[in-house]
């Protein structure tokens, strides 16, 4: 049994890798035990007596299949669980993510026009108040009150729109009165000229 250490040093040197890495022909020791420098060591590693191994393969298929998994949701079950709720997802966290979101609706439906500032900053209060728990009940609680707003305003030009109407009645109506009284009255003056 030679000892070709010298010539695995060597090879590495030349392959810049670790000994470990180097593999030397078991059926070529006399030959590769002969090289005593680089240069022969070249010559080896050229016609194939010398090769360097292929990096150790550490698969991640297992790893990137768990991790598939638990996007999807699994392995998240009371068993798997360490921390308490708060700790997992922080209260305070979502509270900040979900203002976020109304304040940004708010913003971007007060810029469109379809709701006025007043409108705005109540709202915006009332979401700091927890009213509003997402962003679908915050809509749907500007239709309704946008709905309550025009139909408030249809009455109003309604009740408007009658008492102008009366009035218009009431003035024909005193025209008239007058209008008669005057025709009596001159009818009257008439009757008293004849005398």
């Amino acid at each position: 049994m030679v000892l070709l250490r010298l010539q695995k040093r060597l090879a590495a040197s030349v392959l810049k890798c670790g000994q470990r890495k180097v593999w030397l022909d078991p059926n070529e020791t006399s030959e590769i035990s002969n090289a005593n420098s680089r240069q022969n060591v070249k010559k080896l590693i050229k016609n194939g007596l010398i090769i360097r191994k292929p990096a150790i393969v550490h698969s991640r298929s297992r790893a990137n299949r768990h991790a598939e998994a638990k996007a999807k949701g699994r392995h998240s079950g009371i068993g798997k669980r360490r921390g308490t709720a708060n700790a997992r997802m922080p209260t305070k966290v979502m509270w900040i993510r979900r203002q976020r979101v109304l304040r940004r609706m708010l913003k971007a439906y007060r810029e469109s026009k379809k709701i006025d500032r007043h409108l705005y900053h109540e709202l915006y209060l009332k979401s700091k108040g927890n009213v509003f728990k997402n962003k679908r009940v915050l809509m749907e609680f500007i239709h309704k009150r946008k709905a309550q707003a025009s139909r408030e305003k249809f009455l109003e030009d309604q009740a408007e729109a009658r008492r102008e109407k009366t009035r218009n009645a009431r003035n024909r109506r005193a025209a008239r009165v007058q209008q008669k009284k005057e025709e009596i009255l001159a009818t009257y003056a008439e009757g008293e000229k004849r005398k």
